[in-house]
């Protein structure tokens, strides 16, 4: 009888666990608060814990699946931070999409190269895509955004064939929908940006050096006296890409230098960019209505 009555507690324990496990499968992933904002740990490195800070839209804008943005701080990758598009992300969440700022390693804090920092991008996107379902996204509506060296992380993620982290699901695509570049550093050949870092590795961490047929739609803003990215890498850019058969649009701003979108920068130019970045998601289908921002009109402060 006792063991009858042990084989019974022994079943019934293990039809439990069966539940338990099953319930924490679907629970998703566990946000955390770091300094008052919501983020989700991503990856974890040898260097530290990798962490996507998230702007959700409001819950009246919530569908079943909305789209989202991933956006990648600039800083030559030796230093950045991803505060550097808050109020982007807070503007695209007002418009229905979920915003996140991808924290990744670089050179100064983590003692790494620009490729382990686009492997962290990848593995961003994977993420935001592996928990879709999760989280309320929908998989096939993930854009990459960016500024400078974090552009060029944007817009590798959306070209480069290789470069994923080892071990990591491959299944699940590390590529977005579409590519939002504010003056993206993407010629790292013998004439463009970072060349002395990648040398004979350029052609595999160049986005320019990688378009081919499939690519997905982009936007880039830049402007004309940027010293890092000359308005002819911009032009070839956009010739690859439809000569490729991808879409591209490229804004160009007269007397307008490196960093000039940035919200710290002043409202008329963030307000311009941001406007227009509105109307290219909306085109794509990753939002809808008009945009909410006006462009160059002063901020109301």
């Amino acid at each position: 009888m006792k063991n009858l009555i042990k084989k019974a507690f022994l079943y019934l324990a293990f039809i439990l666990s069966l539940f338990s496990c099953k319930g924490d499968a679907n629970s998703g992933p566990e946000p955390v608060n770091i300094d008052g904002r919501k983020a989700y740990l991503f990856k974890k490195t040898p260097t530290r814990d990798l962490y996507l800070y998230v702007n959700e839209p409001v819950d009246s804008m919530r569908k079943r699946k909305n789209a989202a943005i991933v956006f990648f701080f600039g800083g030559g990758w030796r230093k950045g931070s991803p505060t550097q598009f808050n109020e982007h992300a807070k503007y695209l969440a007002s418009r229905g999409m979920f915003a996140f700022q991808a924290d990744y390693r670089t050179m100064e804090q983590d003692s790494v190269t620009p490729f382990e920092s686009v492997s962290d991008g990848k593995s961003a996107i994977r993420w935001v895509r592996m928990n879709a379902r999760f989280l309320g996204i929908d998989p096939h509506r993930i854009a990459s955004g960016g500024g400078s060296a974090g552009g060029h992380i944007a817009a590798a993620c959306g070209t480069l064939r290789g470069l994923d982290e080892p071990g990591e699901d491959l299944k699940i695509s590390s590529v977005p929908d579409a590519m939002v570049l504010f003056n993206p550093v993407y010629d790292n050949g013998p004439t463009g940006y970072g060349y002395g870092l990648f040398g004979d590795r350029y052609l595999e961490i160049s986005p320019l050096h990688n378009i081919r047929r499939g690519i997905a739609p982009a936007i880039v803003f830049l402007g004309t006296i940027d010293k890092n990215i000359p308005v002819a890498t911009a032009e070839d850019f956009k010739r690859r890409m439809e000569e490729a058969g991808s879409r591209s649009e490229l804004f160009l701003y007269e007397g307008q230098g490196h960093g000039f979108f940035n919200y710290n920068r002043g409202y008329a130019m963030y307000s311009n960019t941001l406007y227009e970045t509105d109307r290219f998601l909306s085109s794509l289908g990753f939002i809808k209505g008009e945009p909410l921002i006006k462009p160059g009109i002063n901020s109301g402060e």
